[in-house]
C-alpha cells in the first residue's frame, strides 16, 4: 500500500533588509528539507526599511534564483496568517546563537496560540553567519570595502546596497 504524496511546503519570513548570507544559508538549507519553500518578505508600515518591499523581493529573488524550489512573496500582518494563506503548516525561523532564541521562542509560543496546527522549526545559521544581521550590514557598509562586505552579503546585492546608502564602492581600508 502506497502513501499518497502530499507536497511539503514551509514558509520562512523576515524583512530581509537587505538579505544576508545568513538568510541565504537558512533559505538553502530549508529548501533542501521541503518540496517548496516560500520566502515571505514582510511589509511593516510602522518600520522605515532601507529598501522598499518591491526591491527587497527583487534582491531575494535574485540571490535565490539558483535554488529551484523557492518562491518569494510579500506579506503584511501576522506571519502565522501568511503561513495559513499559503496553505502551509510549517514556519521556519532562522536563529543566531543566544541573541535570537528568547524572542523567537516567545514568538513561537504566541503563534502556537494563534494557530496550534502550525509548527515552527528553528534553523541555526551556520557558524560563519551566526553574527550576521541586516542591522550590522547597514552599520558597517558605509565604512567597509566590497571585499569586506562579501563576508556578509551575496555579491550581487552589494551594488544595490552601495547605491541605496550612497556609499562609494571599494573604499580603501
Amino acid at each position: 500500500m502506497s502513501i499518497p504524496f502530499s507536497k511539503r511546503v514551509a514558509i520562512y519570513t523576515g524583512t530581509f533588509d537587505p538579505i544576508t548570507l545568513g538568510h541565504l544559508n537558512v533559505i538553502q538549507r530549508g529548501a533542501r528539507l521541503f518540496d517548496t519553500l516560500i520566502v515571505g518578505v514582510g511589509v511593516n508600515t510602522k518600520k522605515e526599511p532601507l529598501f522598499p518591499a518591491e526591491e527587497r523581493v527583487d534582491l531575494v529573488r535574485r540571490v535565490c534564483q539558483p535554488v529551484g524550489n523557492v518562491e518569494i512573496r510579500t506579506f503584511g500582518g501576522l506571519a502565522v496568517e501568511f503561513v495559513r494563506q499559503c496553505g502551509a503548516r510549517v514556519m521556519i525561523r532562522g536563529v543566531r546563537p543566544l541573541t535570537d532564541i528568547a524572542a523567537e521562542f516567545t514568538m513561537m509560543l504566541a503563534n502556537k496560540q494563534l494557530d496550534p496546527g502550525i509548527e515552527t522549526i528553528f534553523l541555526m545559521a551556520d557558524e560563519e553567519y551566526s553574527h550576521v544581521s541586516s542591522s550590522l550590514i547597514k552599520e558597517i557598509a558605509p565604512l567597509a570595502t566590497d571585499q569586506m562586505l562579501l563576508r556578509f552579503l551575496p555579491p550581487e546585492i552589494i551594488p544595490d546596497l552601495r547605491l541605496r546608502l550612497h556609499a562609494p564602492a571599494d573604499r580603501q581600508p
